[in-house]
């Protein structure tokens, strides 16, 4: 059976730099503050009417395509991993495809939010291993700038996230002890509501216990969105930080050493951990954890921030740039996020 191996990878972000200190002019906060907590100093946002997701999973599809040294028509399927698509629907799949004037073949969109890397590569694998595809392009991209509240009231997230793409292409390769080794899912959605934005949505409160008069009131058809849920500030993320820190520290630890006790591997014999760049304390925790080393461990969330579902490929994308990766190296994958959903990948490079 062949194994799956990254050919090609590439990464774009906005060329707009937004520091902590422009952020002061929206809300009540600091550069300290916001480096104390997540150890972000500046992230990209994307032009408001220029680019939107779906054009950054372009930028960076196109450098993956080339570093692979194939062209457009020689992709078999498409996978795009997002949380804030150009549409409420189709997904981003599609409209790369057109975008990128390909040929009519299959486009998939995942929803695992910090974790759809991980979750699309997972994915992408089985049609490698199985013969069903020979070039996967995997985008990742996300544009959460337009959908943030820049307020004091939404501080505790806003400051967190950025925009930015990433995409891989994946073929197969019967060489010896190369690719992807395996891949490992998880979920519970007891803690759903923890990390979320509920609106617009179908849910009408059904999750949140919380009956809308409105929603009686409202004629059929007109129940999407309403004032009370803009009034409460559903229409933004929503995220109970310590909450999701409790979790997450615990989480990826254990999938980061289940991926390599499933291979009869150490920590010792990992060249990188590339952790989904969530929070950079969280980071810093889970290498304390595994006791690894700092060349062992890539972080870039000082300059992105959180680019969630882009995030492991753009470091990912980033580290193989600056020389971090080399052929035979063992590469870790990890990522904790909404749902919850959390999952690590092991490759040998």
């Amino acid at each position: 059976m062949p194994q799956t191996i990254i050919a090609g990878i590439g990464h774009y972000v906005p060329d707009h730099v937004v520091t902590n200190n422009d952020l002061v002019k929206y809300m009540d906060t600091s550069d300290e503050w916001i480096q104390e907590r997540t150890g972000i100093k500046e992230r990209r946002y994307a032009g408001r009417t220029t680019e939107t997701t779906s054009t950054m999973g372009v930028q960076a599809a196109t450098i993956a395509l080339e570093n692979a040294g194939i062209t457009k028509d020689d992709v078999d399927f498409i996978i795009f991993a997002t949380l804030s698509p150009d549409y409420y629907f189709p997904g981003c799949g599609v409209l790369l495809q057109r975008a990128m004037k390909m040929n009519e073949i299959g486009a998939l969109d995942i929803r695992n939010q910090c974790s759809g890397f991980v979750y699309a590569l997972s994915v992408a694998d089985q049609f490698i291993k199985t013969g069903m595809y020979k070039n996967i392009l995997l985008v990742c991209s996300e544009k959460h700038s337009f959908g943030l509240d820049f307020s004091t009231r939404g501080r505790n997230i806003s400051v967190i996230f950025g925009d930015g793409a990433a995409a891989v292409v994946l073929q197969p390769t019967t060489e010896n002890n190369r690719g992807i080794l395996s891949t490992h899912l998880h979920s519970d959605g007891s803690s759903a509501e923890l990390l979320a934005m509920f609106n617009p949505g179908t849910h009408a409160n059904h999750w949140l216990n919380e009956p809308l008069a409105d929603f009686d009131e409202a004629p059929m058809g007109q129940m999407f969105m309403s004032h009370q849920m803009i009034d409460k500030a559903q229409n933004f993320p929503n995220m109970d930080g310590p909450a999701v820190f409790k979790k997450a520290i615990v989480k990826f630890p254990e999938v980061i050493e289940e991926a390599l006790q499933k291979n009869n591997l150490t920590t010792a014999d990992l060249q990188l951990l590339i952790p989904h760049q969530a929070n950079l304390r969280i980071a810093q925790y889970v290498q304390q954890k595994l006791k690894l080393r700092d060349d062992q461990v890539f972080n870039n969330i000082e300059k992105y921030g959180n680019t969630t579902a882009a995030s492991i490929p753009i470091a990912l994308s980033e580290a193989w740039q600056l020389g971090k990766i080399k052929k035979g190296d063992l590469i870790c994958m990890a990522a904790f996020g909404s749902g919850f959903t959390w999952g690590s990948a092991l490759m040998r490079w």
